[in-house]
């Protein structure tokens, strides 16, 4: 079991010593995990609460409008909207609202803060922050300025834990699955991929054939799959902008999957960074991260899905990309224009 290398107070005084880096960034010049930053100031302006979202995400709608944020090592997915509609579920929860739309998986929900932030204008960021087993962020909400200050304060006290302790015992971080290929089950792979009738039965397939969805791509081969340029992540949002069309962006790790569902409009390169700087939605992407990219077609009872999807060196998923296609916003014709104008790495390659 790991435990924090710092004292709390140690842990506090660095952040007050830098104040513009990044909490993430912070934790791991310190060589600890960000939940160890936030518990170490318990009592001073953050609160331990209850982590289940069973009791959190209730409590969220109260707040009004707020920015739902989650994130994975090399993807930010940030959103504004209002918390509604949850559903929930043992292994998998859900928040539906047209703005934040959530899948939960509630196991990795191990530590929880309302969190009171001073800054240097003098006012108050006022946060929820939720990490896994290893300290890891699984999800987080911030307060905007129309959020009802007075439903903090009861959600703060209604989640309380009382749990005052500023060091906490964290996990080992679990490294993502590596790719796993069955050459031996490829025949059975592209038959049974052939009767997909929804995108979900995927990972079930996967799994059954003992293989995941990374070392499936690799091996399948049209019309299954394409691998993608490495510069396609900018060359799909570019599309999306251009075209107007509506894109569903899915980001997440194991405790959360985040999920855009709109146009695009603003796209702002910043060194390795390509991010979406919209009013009610940023995307923040670091392009460097992504070590293969590939477009996909699932056959569905409602026609082929063709979505766009990055993943990492170490094989973990850092996004993907779907068109919408609800009744009356069905968004598959221009998505597959800007899906087959994406270049293969061969052809990148060759030229």
């Amino acid at each position: 079991m790991q435990q924090a290398k710092m004292s709390a107070s140690d842990i506090r005084d660095a952040i007050t010593e830098n104040p513009k880096m990044r909490a993430r960034d912070l934790a791991h010049k310190l060589d600890l995990a960000e939940a160890d930053l936030v518990a170490a100031q318990v009592g001073h302006g953050t609160t331990a609460i209850a982590a289940h979202p069973d009791k959190i995400m209730p409590a969220l709608t109260a707040l009004g409008e707020v920015m739902a944020l989650t994130r994975n090592a090399s993807c930010v997915h940030e959103k504004v909207g209002t918390y509604d509609n949850y559903h929930a579920g043992e292994h998998a929860a859900m928040i539906l609202t047209p703005e934040i739309d959530l899948r939960i998986f509630p196991s990795h929900w191990k530590h929880a803060f309302a969190v009171e932030t001073p800054m240097q204008d003098g006012g108050v960021r006022r946060s929820v922050q939720v990490f896994d087993a290893a300290g890891d962020a699984v999800h987080k909400v911030y307060l905007r300025e129309g959020s009802d200050l007075a439903a903090w304060d009861a959600m703060t006290s209604a989640l309380a834990t009382g749990d005052e302790a500023q060091n906490l015992t964290l996990a080992e971080r679990q490294p993502a699955e590596a790719p796993k290929s069955r050459e031996d089950k490829l025949d059975v792979l592209r038959a049974e991929w052939d009767r997909l009738t929804d995108t979900h039965q995927f990972l079930r397939l996967c799994a059954k054939l003992k293989m995941n969805r990374l070392g499936a791509y690799r091996i399948a081969g049209a019309p299954y799959v394409r691998p993608l340029a490495l510069d396609a992540a900018d060359r799909m949002l570019e599309g999306v902008r251009d075209t107007g069309l509506h894109a569903m962006v899915f980001v997440g790790n194991r405790g959360c999957i985040q999920i855009h569902n709109g146009p695009v409009h603003q796209l702002r390169e910043m060194g390795p960074w390509q991010n979406v700087m919209d009013p009610d939605f940023n995307l923040h992407l670091r392009r460097d991260h992504i070590s293969e990219i590939w477009a996909v077609n699932k056959p569905t009872q409602r026609g082929m899905v063709r979505s766009v999807e990055a993943f990492g060196a170490d094989g973990s998923l850092i996004f993907q990309t779907f068109p919408v296609a609800k009744e009356g916003n069905d968004h598959r014709a221009a998505w597959q224009d800007v899906f087959d104008g994406l270049k293969t790495l061969q052809t990148e390659a060759a030229q």
